[in-house]
């Protein structure tokens, strides 16, 4: 990368904290000012950092419109749908990837086991949202106000006697993936199937999706599914990773208390 390129591009996460005048900008680049104007009136050319009456530099509008018009143009769907695969070819079973949309929870890709045991979900079917382990990531990334509404607005099936009975049983478990950093439904819908998951994170750290691993007690025990957790965890850390386009090290996570934790059940 050039020296005036890699200067430029210097200046945006500077101003990406509060404007900065000229000779604040100058120190941070270790440059003379009339360098730090040159490069700050081509930024402004092409409308990447605006000029306050003040005569201080904040970030500009078409900075902006091109990180909204990038996020709208990203397909989590198309970013995972490798790892989805890798995640199945390891494990062997079924794999889901789901979003929250349009107050439904819905399955946006899967990739069936390869045990003859199947199950029934579909992409673009909405899951049971009171007991699914991706729908439990993506509400309880809610801010709680919008949580509580929605918890109380839900009706709870008795799918079966581990299902969720209430709002207040709902939402204290939302509160408890929240902080963990996972999810899990242990027979909650099904009593024969077990999943588990994990969230997709965007660069600001907020769930974009679910992903999870799902299995029939047939082909393995709660327990056993439950030992891969972590490689779903790392899964969906990739997605995430490449989602927002950066680096394992460099990625912002929302508050995991959990990430040295056993699972349990």
């Amino acid at each position: 990368m050039s020296q005036t390129v890699d200067r430029a591009l210097g200046i945006l996460p500077l101003l990406a904290k509060g404007p900065a005048d000229l000779g604040t900008v100058a120190a941070a680049l270790d440059v003379h000012k009339s360098t730090a104007l040159r490069l700050l009136r081509t930024l402004h050319e092409h409308r990447f950092v605006h000029r306050q009456q003040d005569g201080r530099y904040r970030l500009g509008a078409r900075l902006f419109a091109l990180a909204a018009q990038a996020v709208e143009n990203l397909d989590v769907r198309e970013i995972a749908h490798p790892h989805l695969v890798e995640l199945n070819e390891r494990t062997g079973h079924t794999v889901h990837l789901a979003v929250h949309q349009d107050n439904e929870v819905l399955y946006i890709d899967k990739i069936d086991s390869r045990y003859p045991v199947r199950m029934y979900s579909r992409i673009g079917k909405p899951v049971a949202i009171t007991v699914a382990a991706v729908a439990k990531l993506l509400l309880a990334d809610l801010p709680l106000p919008e949580r509580t509404a929605l918890a109380e607005r839900l009706d709870y099936p008795a799918y079966t006697p581990r299902s969720t009975p209430d709002a207040r049983a709902f939402l204290a478990e939302l509160a408890v993936v929240r902080d963990q950093g996972w999810a899990a439904d242990l027979g909650g819908h099904e009593e024969s199937i077990n999943c588990v998951a994990a969230p997709v994170r965007d660069y600001a750290g907020r769930v974009v999706a679910a992903l999870s691993l799902s299995a029939p007690n047939v082909v393995v025990s709660a327990e056993g599914l439950l030992a891969l957790l972590p490689e779903v965890r790392r899964t969906a850390a990739a997605v995430g990773h490449d989602y927002a386009g950066t680096d394992s090290t460099d990625h912002v996570h929302h508050t995991d208390h959990a990430d040295s934790k056993e699972p349990t059940t």
